[in-house]
């Protein structure tokens, strides 16, 4: 399975022009960049033995297995609709007599199953099937007509895919009615047989996952941005499925705390790359760097069409996935000095990509307004011929700072975006002091309304990311904006809903990193022992709401109670011969 940062480190300059000053300074830079080296990471295995399901209508699944008859699969046919026609088929084209043949008779060596198709899951290797029997989902694969296996492979004729994903699973194909999808799947089918190997594209760290604590939901941005359906949510924290996860990246991207990561390449291996890239386009004469994403699939097989055709101040990097480079990135790249980045988007970007991507470009055309300067310094274009695109190379916003940056990269996600809004800041001319950002920017403020909110604490508890802070043992609650991702555990766990969200940037960095009250309130004494054991405006709220008790009412002796320490109180109770009770045992009137 092809990985684009092997495949960028082998022909990252071919097909590219290098006539003019600026294309020999793209040549040398882009050849220094590609052979600095990576921190590897693990492989993911699957393991097909060539056992294939073939489910759809009786006709189209007996084309498709008389396609591949005589090759290396064992097939099993699903027939889904008991009639033999087409009804919501994909079409399967025929090839001669032998096809309609095939049509008419049973498919040979294949094994033949009659049941609607009710689910699919998992993946090349460990395909679990699901079939509707006597009213309900029955499991097909594995269970005693699969000998207890699941399938390798599965071809899935319907017209609606029984897995809906941006992104199937390797080797599921659903050609949905595509005559050349279907082309392209049988072709593909007899050669997934073995073991194959991808790289693991994630870490995941779940101390700082801000998707759930003490029951409470917060951040989904991961489960909404993957186009696998890889991410999995386990309440108070997030699981990926390895063999799922196609290296898409814009969970990564998307994720405001740097909970989840991408590997392969690291964010840190991936700035020092491109600072090394641009650093050594500049030292060989290079002027005015574009940096041109594409993906190392169509992305690359249009580059290596048109590559020739780009001016030699387009400087092409092939990533696994243009959603694999967000926020982070393209801050870090205009801090290096770039006139802009391209994302170049193709037919096969997933539409979670594409509205991961724009939800990212949102906050960052703010910010950068925000500090004067013209949105629009990243974009993503669809992929076109050569000449279609041309403007687009000319249309570069010219470089954002006056002094490049040279930071290295680091591996947290917030401080590496800390260092480059703090050089782009300190670069602006006329840089605001706080940017509006859209609702979903990971950076912002929490206000607390200090009528409502009692002081609990409960929004220390969830917050992830040590923006809520409690003052030790003074009843005070503290806010750290740097550190704040908006993630809102800390207003659903609020019982007063007293918090609430405003998603901004503060650019001063010595006011981000502040630590300011957000609330706080006198401390309570113990009127029995002076402890203090509570905040003031917490008790006299409890004795307002007690007041008219059963309990309390008349019973001075008992409101006292409740200024009094845990101890004092039961001290006090059994002093008083048990508290409710009389001393002779018999209850109270």
């Amino acid at each position: 399975m092809r990985s684009a940062v092997a495949a960028m480190s082998a022909d990252g300059t071919a097909g590219l022009a290098a006539a003019d000053a600026d294309g020999q300074a793209r040549r040398d830079a882009l050849a220094k960049a590609l052979q600095r080296p990576v921190v590897p990471t693990s492989l993911v295995s699957y393991a097909s033995r060539g056992h294939l399901l073939i489910a759809g209508p009786e006709a189209m699944a007996r084309e498709a297995a008389q396609r591949l008859a005589g090759g290396p699969l064992t097939v099993s046919l699903l027939i889904t609709d008991g009639r033999g026609d087409a009804h919501d088929a994909t079409p399967v084209p025929e090839r001669g007599d032998a096809a309609a043949a095939a049509q008419r008779s049973r498919s040979p060596g294949a094994r033949e199953i009659r049941a609607p198709l009710a689910a699919v899951r998992g993946h090349l290797g460990a395909f679990e099937v699901d079939v509707h029997a006597d009213g309900a989902p029955r499991p097909l694969a594995p269970s005693i007509l699969t000998a207890n296996r699941p399938y390798d492979l599965v071809l899935d004729l319907g017209r609606q895919p029984a897995l809906r994903v941006d992104v199937p699973p390797p080797g599921y194909f659903a050609p949905a009615g595509d005559a050349q999808r279907l082309e392209d799947a049988l072709a593909a089918l007899p050669e997934l047989i073995g073991e194959f190997e991808k790289p693991r594209y994630f870490d995941y760290d779940p101390a700082i996952c801000a998707h759930g604590a003490r029951g409470q939901r917060g951040c989904s941005r991961c489960l909404d941005a993957c186009p696998t359906g890889a991410i999995t949510s386990l309440k108070e924290r997030i699981e990926v499925d390895a063999h799922l996860c196609q290296g898409g990246g814009t969970c990564a991207t998307a994720c405001p705390t740097g909970a989840i990561r991408y590997a392969y390449p690291t964010s840190a291996d991936l700035t020092d790359r491109l600072r090394l890239l641009l650093a050594t386009y500049r030292e060989r004469g290079g002027a005015t760097p574009l940096v041109l994403f594409h993906d190392g699939d169509a992305g690359a097989a249009w580059l290596a069409e048109h590559g020739a055709a780009l001016p030699g101040h387009v400087l092409p990097f092939a990533v696994e996935e243009i959603g694999s480079v967000g926020l982070e990135t393209w801050l870090a790249l205009l801090a290096f000095g770039v006139d802009g980045v391209v994302l170049l988007a193709t037919a096969a970007t997933p539409p979670t990509v594409r509205a991961e991507i724009e939800a990212q470009l949102r906050v960052l055309d703010a910010i950068l307004e925000a500090l004067g300067a013209a949105a629009g310094a990243v974009a993503m274009a669809e992929a076109a011929p050569a000449s279609e695109m041309a403007g687009l190379w000319s249309q570069a916003a010219g470089a954002r700072v006056r002094q490049p940056a040279a930071f290295a990269g680091v591996a947290g996600k917030r401080e590496a975006m800390r260092l480059a809004l703090d050089h782009l800041y300190a670069q602006a001319p006329s840089p605001a002091g706080i940017a509006a950002l859209p609702a979903h920017a990971p950076f912002g403020r929490i206000e607390v309304d200090p009528g409502a909110c009692t002081l609990c604490m409960a929004c220390v508890a969830v917050c992830p990311a040590g923006a809520v802070l409690a003052a030790g043992d003074r009843p005070r609650l503290d806010f750290v904006e740097q550190n704040c991702v908006q993630c809102g555990l800390c207003a659903g766990s609020c019982p007063e809903d007293a918090i609430t969200l405003e998603a901004r940037l503060l650019f001063d960095r010595e006011q981000r990193a502040a630590r300011r009250v957000l609330n706080e309130d006198a401390p309570f004494a113990c009127v029995s022992c002076g402890k203090v054991f509570g905040t003031t405006r917490t008790v006299e709220r409890m004795l307002e709401k007690l007041a008219g008790h059963w309990m309390f009412h008349d019973k001075p002796e008992q409101l006292r109670r409740l200024r009094m320490c845990e101890d004092c109180r039961v001290k006090d109770m059994f002093r008083d011969g048990g508290g409710l009770l009389d001393v002779d045992g018999g209850p109270r009137h």
